[in-house]
């Protein structure tokens, strides 16, 4: 049916989108092309063309096609989803044509990586819910660890890949022929990236308990023993890159994006599964550095870890979304609610989230996958929180997906987030992970099948039971000890408690959001559609939350205004500008006359070379490549009295783009005791041509309720 106003339908799409990919995602389909009939074996859905992605079948994409093994991909990805939306009986026809039809020997060569999140920690989920199933009596009766069986023939298919000098694992393993063999087709490889050597320890560990084989535990463990040994010990950030033969760093920049982002992931949550506090430890350390040189709330950047004070590129990528989740399995609210909600600001300017975004928000890569990292933080979020903030941003995001993503065969990945057009590609994580989060964040626990608290999470979202250390022994000889003194806070061996972190104050995730409300400059607060509370077939009902069709947060921006003193204008023209939340406050205080001029570099992100001219004058800064406490602070010292930021994207103007505040850098603003305005393009081109023309122009900026001459019907208002 339809989409309606999303949280609303989600639950009710959800069943019919599985209910069709069951069907056309098993082992083997039959097509007919022309005359021609064949048998193909489909591994994801392709939703433009409504019909399946086979390897070989359709164009290659290079690297991409990786995660293709001619083994039902999709199918088995979505398993244990199936379960958490009591999808019951499609689950249990689903494992059936999984265990009839699914082959893991075919002669592929795939991601080591991607098989193992998405196929291995597939099958190892729908094992743990078919099993659970099994134990209730209920159903699944029929089932003899089939799924068990298939992860351990594929844990050992992918063993080859650690067949190197150093541990780490080869990047692509052929299913049938391994790495070395002469049929492999692979082998050829020396590097890998840390996230793929380093994402195997939960998928190996789980097998290893519940198989009783200790080698793919020791294997991942290994894995990870090589990147802590290799990290950069001056800094305790590790590369993105790493030659696998000799262990030396290929590329050196450090983040927690694509790359890295899972393997700190990983650390955390395989403590929390296993219990072995030397990931704890490491990742504590690993933490500490991140928030030491790459967190720089909002932002999260990435620079060189030999030296990372230095900031290796001016973008972000999408994959970080994550990290607010992990923020907050560690307790860190604060730091995940303000990258978080830049996230969503970013959100709201472009739909969705780009591939790659700058410091300033702007597009750097538009292709947007429907990758669900920031519908995962979201879910951690509210979990942590409980603020319906989090509904609402969650409403957002199935809204979008639905008016912007939706055709008639499923969602489709958006090739550019600025033109809006689709490509013919719905990655299985789509399915696994996105709809996961959301379903589980409009739900009560009371209506799931099972209890969500008793599973961690993998990277893919698949249910592990954190029950795992403590039901299954850990494998002989698979302990690491490794003692690491550290500074320890409050949740360095702790988890987080919302007593703890919330006492009596439940507006304390509004107070941090708030200071990044308009980061962006575009929009306002989202404005949520009436949430009603409807059956789905009988059976359940949308989480209803009185709170989200309550008014939504509003800020109230007092229009401030730059007004040209110096003939020939005489007060006539008056440009609408937007207040800072740090600097003089205008509303209190009176500024007076002054003379404006441009600084150099106009965006003022470094030294000012004509700090001479501009001491006692009110500065023009374009806005861009920093933030604007950046570039008040390094004008402020060269002697500016003020500063008109400029906004660096062509066309804007108060008439249709709302006015916001501009916001801090996430540090301390005390220092900075100078006026701050911004000006749209459009008023910006009217005072910089007055300047180019006049040279000496005055201007005073202050409350456009005090403008001189008000009510005198001269002004020349913008």
């Amino acid at each position: 049916g339809t989409a309606n106003h999303g949280a609303i339908r989600w639950k009710m799409f959800t069943c019919s989108i599985f209910e069709r990919n069951s069907k056309s995602s098993s082992r083997w389909q039959k097509k007919e092309l022309g005359s021609r009939c064949f048998l193909i074996h489909d591994d994801e859905l392709m939703p433009l063309s409504c019909r399946g992605r086979v390897r070989g079948q359709e164009p290659n994409r290079g690297d991409i096609d990786d995660s293709l093994g001619k083994f039902s991909l999709t199918l088995i990805d979505t398993l244990d989803t199936l379960v958490v939306l009591n999808k019951l009986d499609e689950f249990e026809d689903a494992v059936r044509k999984a265990v009839q039809d699914v082959r893991l020997d075919n002669d592929v060569v795939v991601s080591v990586f991607e098989t193992n999140i998405r196929v291995l920690g597939g099958l190892l989920g729908g094992h743990v819910m078919a099993d659970l199933l099994r134990q209730r009596g209920e159903r699944m009766q029929w089932y003899r660890d089939e799924l068990l069986h298939m992860a351990k023939e594929l844990g050992h298919r992918l063993l080859p890949a650690f067949n190197t000098t150093s541990g780490l694992p080869y990047p692509k393993v052929n299913l049938r022929y391994g790495v070395l063999n002469p049929l492999s087709r692979t082998g050829t490889e020396s590097d890998t990236c840390t996230a793929c050597a380093g994402t195997m320890i939960l998928e190996f560990a789980a097998l290893s308990r519940l198989s009783g084989n200790s080698v793919f535990e020791e294997h991942a463990r290994k894995a990870l023993d090589v990147l802590w040994e290799r990290r950069q010990r001056g800094s305790d950030l590790v590369g993105t890159v790493i030659n696998i033969h000799n262990g030396e760093w290929v590329r050196r920049d450090s983040g927690v994006g694509a790359g890295i982002d899972s393997y700190y992931e990983y650390l955390m949550k395989a403590y929390i599964l296993l219990g072995d506090s030397v990931f704890l430890d490491r990742f504590n350390i690993h933490y500490s550095a991140i928030m030491k040189y790459i967190s720089q709330p909002p932002l999260l950047l990435n620079v060189h870890m030999h030296n990372p004070t230095v900031s290796v590129r001016s973008w972000m990528d999408s994959l970080l979304a994550f990290f607010p989740g992990l923020q907050v399995l560690r307790g860190d609210l604060k730091p995940a609610i303000e990258t978080h909600e830049m996230l969503y600001q970013v959100t709201k300017q472009h739909k969705f989230l780009p591939e790659a975004f700058t410091t300033e928000f702007r597009v750097h890569w538009g292709q947007h996958l429907l990758r669900p990292e920031f519908a995962e933080s979201t879910y951690y979020l509210y979990k942590a929180t409980g603020d319906p903030y989090y509904l609402r941003v969650g409403q957002s995001i199935v809204e979008k997906l639905n008016a912007y993503a939706r055709v008639p065969c499923g969602f489709a990945a958006v090739q550019d987030v600025r033109t809006g057009t689709h490509e013919d590609r719905m990655d299985s994580f789509f399915l696994a992970e996105m709809f996961k989060y959301l379903y589980l964040l409009f739900s009560e626990k009371s209506q799931l099948p099972i209890d969500i608290d008793d599973y961690i999470f993998t990277t893919e979202a698949h249910l592990l039971p954190v029950s795992l250390s403590t039901t299954q022994p850990a494998c002989q000889g698979n302990t690491t000890v490794f003692p690491v003194p550290q500074e320890e806070d409050l949740f360095t061996h702790s988890c987080p408690s919302t007593e703890t972190l919330f006492p009596n104050n439940p507006s304390f995730a509004k107070t941090i959001r708030d200071g990044y409300k308009y980061l962006t400059g575009v929009g306002r607060a989202f404005h949520p559609l009436p949430i009603r509370c409807v059956r789905l077939h009988g059976v359940y009902r949308v989480k209803l939350v009185a709170e989200v069709s309550q008014a939504p947060e509003e800020e109230v921006v007092v229009p401030h205004a730059v007004q040209l003193i110096s003939p020939p204008f005489l007060g006539r023209t008056v440009l609408t500008a937007g207040p800072a939340k740090f600097g003089m406050d205008l509303t209190k205080q009176e500024h007076g006359v002054r003379h404006i001029v441009k600084a150099s570099p106009y965006t003022a992100c470094g030294p000012i070379d004509n700090a001479v001219e501009l001491k006692g004058r009110i500065a023009l800064a374009l806005r861009g490549d920093c933030m604007f406490a950046a570039k008040a602070r390094w004008l402020q010292g060269a002697g500016a009295i003020g500063v008109i930021f400029i906004d660096h994207r062509e066309g804007s103007n108060s008439d249709e783009t709302p006015l916001f505040q501009m916001v801090g850098d996430g540090d301390p603003t005390e220092d900075l005791t100078l006026p701050l305005v911004f000006l749209f393009s459009r008023e910006g081109a009217v005072l910089t041509a007055a300047l180019e023309e006049h040279h000496n122009v005055d201007v005073l900026m202050l409350p456009k309720e005090r403008q001189l001459g008000q009510g005198g019907g001269q002004s020349k208002k913008r």
